[in-house]
């Protein structure tokens, strides 16, 4: 399994956002990641790939300990960010620099200005100045900010799916994160809208690291920088996405990009 090095880098794991080492989840008694170690390296896009039910959910909701909202819900194994135990963290910090957004959009029932304060607003002092600017700059970064800037008080439910996605981003990115989780974000979205949030993701990858769950193997293809393969709830091959795409190493692989299954 080709690792991301570390070697390029000057202090010895700042190339590495998320060291995750034999990680096993556990839903009751059933368990549906079993002995997971993965890197997750800073400022690129790692895509997370596998067939329904495989885990990869599963994995990606460990990782800012949304998994502790399911009942009966256990995790083993050691998962460190910048060198900390995300155990050991506060959990409200730990989701304001591991924000996740979701498969179908979420708007809160608020504003589209409203949505994107929401974060600063209660984590922070800011003031009604700063947070003009927060939401501002956040839009801009999810590419909606032309879109919206008329229509800042309209309901953020009247967006189209697309727009609303973009918003659901933008809100996240209101709290500057330092890690962006998407779980299939372009799923329910028409083609154009698909492509509008990719491009979104590969210019947001130089301020923030991004781990997306997808379905579109053309989509790993297109905007990652490493991808896993997971089946099973196992990690059957981890590499920098070119080499996984071309030169697969698990024949299992090659089966599922291929299209013999999954």
């Amino acid at each position: 399994m080709n690792e991301p090095s570390s070697s390029t880098s000057h202090h010895k794991d700042s190339s590495l956002r998320f060291k995750i080492s034999k990680l096993d989840v556990f839903y009751g008694a059933k368990q549906a990641v079993f002995g997971l170690s993965l890197n997750i390296p800073t400022n690129k896009i790692t895509a997370l790939i596998g067939p329904s039910g495989c885990g990869k959910s599963t994995f990606l909701r460990t990782l800012n300990r949304m998994n502790e909202t399911i009942r009966n819900t256990r995790v083993q194994g050691e998962i460190l960010l910048d060198g900390q135990q995300i155990h050991q963290l506060d959990v409200v910090g730990l989701r304001r620099r591991v924000g996740m957004v979701f498969q179908r959009p979420n708007p809160f029932p608020k504003s589209i200005y409203e949505n994107v304060a929401y974060g600063p607003r209660i984590n922070t002092t800011a003031s009604r100045a700063e947070l003009d600017r927060i939401v501002e700059s956040s839009l801009r970064r999810a590419v909606l900010w032309e879109e919206v800037k008329d229509r800042l008080r309209d309901p953020a439910t009247g967006l189209s799916g697309g727009q609303q996605q973009r918003l659901c981003i933008a809100r996240t990115l209101a709290n500057d994160p330092e890690v962006l989780l998407l779980d299939e974000p372009a799923s329910a979205l028409d083609p154009i809208s698909t492509a509008k949030i990719e491009e979104l993701l590969v210019e947001l990858k130089n301020l923030t690291t991004i781990a997306i769950v997808t379905h579109n193997m053309q989509q790993a293809a297109r905007i990652s920088d490493f991808t896993a393969f997971l089946l099973t709830g196992q990690l059957i091959e981890f590499s920098p996405t070119p080499h996984l795409f071309t030169t697969p190493t698990d024949p299992r692989t090659e089966a599922y990009i291929t299209g013999r299954f999954g």
